[in-house]
């Protein structure tokens, strides 16, 4: 009884997980045989087709990308602080005693929610502001667009508390290309999920580049000196426009990640990275 108790969970969580890399619709219309796993986003791109002319200093509505970014930075140099801070962070949270975040259904945080599960991004024009909506974890980050300076006491005796995503300000470079600068970013949160670590006075940079109608590209540059000897490209990533504009929901459930890594992704008789056996 409890061995088909258990069949039964893994089964529901495996056929969970799956979904959640292939449930994204078809696209009417769409020709050409996608990469493989079949995402959105490897839908749009194997269509190919010409778009057209990208609007000005307009990224508003909703994008796909890949299932992973299409690269991830270069082995960045690290400072014997970051060393330091690299060697207790055991990434994937699949394995016994891993600390990544991500077993515990932790905030990604910024900069991991650019370089991991970014199948969906959304950009909503307010006044004075550009909110940011990240499918996976349903968040939207505030992008002030009102000239104002990034905070520089975060952390400090009477300034502001780090955030999970940071405070972020931005401004257009031309017509196609926004540029978001953050910083106060809480140092629990890894840059990738290969562990690499922050300092809370690290500043970050993301560009958005429109190319086309349909296109838009991303880099995201990391400067913090207390952690690495000097800025590095922590990702890379191109994303597509959604035609029909819907989105997936996506969340990491607590409750779901324990019975995975228990019953699926853990060998038997391994300790779980939450700590029951």
């Amino acid at each position: 009884m409890r061995m088909s108790s258990i069949g039964a969970i893994a089964g529901v969580v495996a056929l969970a997980l799956s979904s959640i890399v292939l449930a994204q619709d078809a696209v009417p219309g769409l020709t050409g045989v996608p990469q493989r796993p079949t995402t959105l986003y490897n839908k749009l791109d194997a269509a190919g087709g010409k778009a057209g002319p990208a609007p000005r200093r307009d990224l508003s509505g909703s994008w796909t990308g890949p299932l992973e970014p299409l690269k991830l930075g270069d082995v960045p140099a690290l400072t014997p602080l970051g060393q330091q801070r690299f060697k207790l962070n055991i990434p994937d949270p699949f394995r016994a005693h891993s600390n990544d975040p991500w077993a515990t259904c932790d905030p990604f945080g910024f900069p991991r929610s650019t370089t991991n599960e970014t199948r969906g991004v959304t950009f909503a024009p307010l006044p004075g502001r550009l909110a940011i909506m990240t499918q996976y974890g349903r968040i939207w980050r505030t992008v002030w667009m009102d000239g104002r300076e990034l905070p520089k006491n975060v952390g400090a005796r009477g300034g502001p508390d780090p955030r999970w995503y940071g405070y972020s300000v931005g401004h257009w470079e031309g017509d196609y290309t926004l540029v978001v600068d953050t910083t106060g970013v809480n140092d629990k949160t890894w840059v990738d999920r290969r562990g690499y670590p922050h300092s809370v006075d690290m500043r970050a940079q993301e560009r958005y580049t429109r190319v086309d109608h349909d296109t838009l590209e991303l880099t995201v540059t990391v400067d913090d000196s207390k952690i690495y000897t000097k800025p590095f490209v922590a990702v890379t990533n191109r994303f597509k426009w959604i035609p029909n504009q819907e989105d997936e929901e996506q969340f990491c459930v607590p409750s779901e990640m324990i019975d995975y890594i228990k019953i699926i992704a853990l060998p038997a008789g391994q300790e779980a990275v939450t700590g029951q056996k």
